[in-house]
């Protein structure tokens, strides 16, 4: 498991909140999942709005990553967008976060949230820009 630590090095309390656990960092592919429970619209159905906060966590750690690598190591989420394909009521949910384009000063990622049968229930993207502490 990966402590999550943004610049001012406190936890992050929407990670804890929504009960994120992340599972591999690297500017190549992030990983992490999500409990269902507690993160749930009036329906009972997983809240797009958690399937977002799941894709920027992913999507901000991989460009945090590829910023190291060229020195700029602070991401800051300036764009996302997220389809929501499936509803889910139960259980855990996964993203898998991967490099669409890496630059200097921004990355894009996808992130694909599945469920715990490997069925897609949202397709994220994230763009961040790469900025010095």
């Amino acid at each position: 498991m990966v402590d999550l630590v943004d610049v001012s090095g406190e936890p992050g309390d929407l990670v804890r909140l929504m009960g994120i656990t992340i599972a591999e960092v690297s500017a190549d592919r992030v990983t992490g999942t999500m409990r269902v429970a507690g993160n749930t619209q009036p329906y009972g159905l997983l809240h797009g709005g958690a399937s977002c906060v799941l894709a920027e966590t992913l999507g901000s750690l991989g460009a945090q990553a590829h910023g190291v690598s060229v020195g700029r190591p602070a991401a800051v989420g300036v764009d996302i967008n997220a389809t929501h394909h499936k509803a889910v009521r139960a259980g855990i949910v996964t993203g898998v976060d991967t490099p669409i384009f890496r630059g200097m000063s921004i990355a894009t990622y996808e992130i694909i949230i599945t469920d715990q049968v490997g069925d897609r229930v949202c397709t994220a993207r994230i763009t961040c820009q790469l900025r010095r502490p």
